[in-house]
């Protein structure tokens, strides 16, 4: 294992999914506060479409082309599910899992066909479904760790605005600042992380990567801030652990590897998480119960 992680491509593959961890922490943490969780989940469902149609465009997998052709499909549909929101009486929520379904089966009948082309079979695109990082070239990591910092850099210096657009969009809209434009802004970091993830975590479970870390956070405190680095922390942890583990087997897939120690660190969140978790609220109502019991206590005994 040690040899492993010593080799130079392991190395470079582990801070790029430990870089992908910390950027899908912070975007997702927004999503949360945005309620949109299950957008995350159609966008990175619709990304399968776009990737397949560039590899069929260019007959080779270049990560930089085929991220193209899924940011250009996720983006397609989140304008889809903003027109059919706007449009008809359908709910954002069925918008969203209507889109789901048709561009992930879209995308699933094209891998088909791809894989019968010549070349589609040895390709590795069906690592975009579940995530291989350890198939990934030094041009494909160097392409998700340049994307990465860059989402996670637009979040850093526009700290202030995202606090506005997220939890005061009267005021914010009043100092000038434009809401169709953080928008359209949020939408692209948005699409920007899960394009770059799916070839580590596939698109299955790069949703995953999105919400629990945000969720996970939300049990260990009430500040936006604090949630916001937490997050990134879990993400980072869970993108870096997971991708370890998963050099300790020939073949073995990364993305579930990373989600099960993401959902690790979700269930000691959720036990143990000082603001929300079981074991504080267990504490906090034995502690009320005792407080209610001594009153009743003294009450009775003044009454008597």
């Amino acid at each position: 294992m040690l040899s492993q992680l010593l080799n130079s491509n392991t190395g470079w593959v582990l801070l790029s999914t430990m870089i992908l961890g910390i950027a899908s922490g912070t975007i997702g943490c927004m999503a949360y506060w945005k309620r949109q969780n299950l957008m995350s989940d159609a966008l990175s469902h619709a990304a399968l479409p776009g990737v397949v149609l560039a590899f069929l465009i260019i007959g080779e997998k270049n990560l930089f082309i085929l991220v193209i052709g899924a940011a250009a499909s996720a983006l397609v549909a989140a304008s889809l599910i903003q027109w059919i929101t706007n449009s008809s009486r359908i709910s954002e929520d069925t918008a969203m899992g209507m889109t789901l379904a048709v561009f992930y089966g879209f995308g699933v009948m094209l891998l088909s066909i791809a894989n019968r082309s010549a070349g589609g079979n040895q390709s590795g695109l069906d690592s975009f479904i579940y995530g291989q990082a350890a198939a990934m070239i030094k041009t494909d990591v160097l392409t998700m760790l340049i994307l990465a910092m860059l989402v996670i850099l637009v979040i850093f210096i526009g700290f202030k605005e995202w606090k506005l657009y997220l939890f005061d969009q009267q005021f914010a809209k009043g100092i000038g600042l434009s809401l169709k434009g953080m928008n359209i802004l949020y939408t692209a970091v948005l699409v920007t992380t899960i394009v770059i993830g799916i070839q580590a975590v596939g698109v299955i479970l790069m949703a995953a990567m999105l919400i629990i870390p945000a969720v996970s956070a939300r049990y260990w405190t009430h500040s936006f801030q604090a949630m916001l680095i937490l997050s990134a922390v879990f993400g980072g942890v869970a993108g870096a652990s997971g991708t370890v583990i998963s050099t300790l087997g020939s073949g073995w897939p990364t993305g579930p590897f990373i989600v099960i120690v993401a959902s690790g660190l979700f269930l000691v969140s959720l036990v143990f998480g000082k603001e929300k978790g079981l074991l504080v609220n267990y504490v906090q109502l034995k502690i009320q119960m005792k407080a209610q019991k001594a009153r009743t206590h003294l009450e009775a005994g003044g009454v008597k």
